[in-house]
């Protein structure tokens, strides 16, 4: 679920940064929050209960 968000969320980047280029803050703003969600992800995935 997770990694499906991040992915989602550079996409999105990609395409902000290639198409849409006016919000620059914003669009690296995306880029930023799917490498936090990958992190989680990758940290999450780990644990053993």
């Amino acid at each position: 679920m997770l990694l499906t968000i991040a992915a989602i969320l550079f996409v999105l980047w990609i395409l902000g940064f290639g198409v849409f280029h006016v919000a620059g803050g914003l669009i690296h703003l995306l880029i930023v929050l799917a490498v936090i969600v990958f992190i989680v992800h990758l940290i999450q995935g780990r644990r053993v209960v």
